[in-house]
């Protein structure tokens, strides 16, 4: 009998190198299912992902996390996060989701950014679909149209509006909770994945955002985890 075990790829950033490492620790924390974790790391992939970096891209993965399918031999189910999230509940919750209807599940934001700059001065940019693809189940079979040729040369909405699926249909929709974005939408106590869109508490403009309190115990055990007597 085989073992079902959650497939993660995270977003990997220089400059974000703590959150990534608070992400993962959140989800272990809280999972009760095997989790196998591959960060997505643009030094890892010379020779794959070959594009040049564009000025209104605000992470080192805004375009390589459209490699995840192929990374997964287009087989089984990947989950795809973005690094400035913290889980606060079962990832095998988000895992039962899955639904082969669909060739592509994420949170169907509607909203226009409150804030026009992001963390560390980037641009906040606006655009349908914004903020679908920071968290993507991927139906890896029903996403061969993200080829590494194509990740390398399609335009930016073109992927993080999913114009490689053959239509909006094909998307699956999560709840709102798994993709809460703070300060975009208010506190919500039952929010399963808070999502640090415009800046985390890592950042000395953030540190009092929602959620800073639970974000930085959590850095805390990532340092530090007491032995037991």
């Amino acid at each position: 009998m085989s073992i079902d075990t959650a497939r993660v790829f995270i977003g990997f950033d220089t400059k974000e190198v703590v959150a990534y490492h608070v992400l993962a620790q959140s989800i272990l924390e809280n999972s009760s299912m095997p989790v196998e974790f591959s960060p997505i790391v643009l030094k890892n992939l010379e020779g794959i992902f070959t594009r040049e970096r564009n000025n209104l891209q605000s992470t080192e993965f805004s375009f390589s996390r459209f490699l995840v399918p192929a990374l997964s031999n287009f087989e089984g189910w990947s989950l795809f996060m973005d690094c400035d999230m913290m889980l606060r509940a079962d990832i095998s919750e988000l895992w039962k989701l899955r639904d082969d209807r669909y060739a592509a599940m994420c949170v169907k934001h509607d909203y226009v950014p409150k804030i026009e700059t992001k963390f560390l001065g980037q641009t906040q940019t606006k655009y349908e679909k914004k903020n679908w693809s920071s968290v993507i189940l991927f139906n890896n079979a029903k996403c061969r149209a993200l080829t590494q040729d194509y990740v390398n040369s399609a335009t930016g909405l073109q992927l993080h509006q999913f114009k490689w699926l053959e239509n909006d249909d094909l998307i699956g929709e999560l709840p709102r909770e798994w993709n809460w974005l703070v300060n975009e939408y208010d506190y919500n106590p039952n929010a399963k994945n808070v999502h640090f869109t415009d800046g985390g508490p890592y950042f000395e403009d953030y540190k009092d955002c929602d959620y800073a309190d639970e974000w930085f115990a959590a850095r805390e055990r990532t340092l530090f985890v007491q032995q037991r007597a």
